[in-house]
């Protein structure tokens, strides 16, 4: 078990681990993705992960739990914003929040967690800003299917 300063979320029955630095947008990103049709929050700022078998699966830290933090805004209940709940999440995708990256990057490196590997994403600032996000974190969804 390992506790990482992240955020998790879910889309369908795939769960996204976002990570970054303070201040870099997972939990703005977090809430987007749970707002989607078929997105569910899972946890924020602190996201217990555990081995099960070959599969990583993740949940909030009991503290924590059903609460996100937004900037400006202070901690908020995930639900008084209307985000359905999930209490974990089956890994399947990592999405790194950077800077930024070259216009055209060699394919990132999947990354390995208590040695489980995951697909990995890196959006960039100018990529978030962009409203691209979404699209980028479906495409590879679909491209890491099973």
């Amino acid at each position: 078990m390992t506790t990482l300063h992240a955020a998790c979320v879910t889309l369908g029955e795939a769960g996204i681990l976002i990570r970054g630095p303070s201040g870099s947008g997972k939990s703005s990103l977090a809430v987007l993705i749970a707002a989607e049709a078929d997105g569910a929050f899972v946890a924020d700022d602190r996201v217990v992960c555990d081995r099960r078998a070959n599969t990583l699966v993740a949940r909030p830290h009991e503290v924590l739990a059903g609460q996100v933090e937004i900037r400006g805004q202070g901690i908020l209940s995930a639900t008084d914003l209307g985000l359905p709940l999930r209490c974990e999440a089956h890994l399947r995708l990592t999405v790194d929040l950077v800077d930024e990256q070259p216009r055209l990057p060699d394919p990132p490196n999947d990354t390995r967690i208590l040695d489980v590997r995951l697909p990995r994403l890196v959006l960039d600032a100018a990529v978030r800003r962009a409203g691209l996000s979404m699209l980028l974190i479906r495409a590879a969804l679909r491209k890491s299917s099973p």
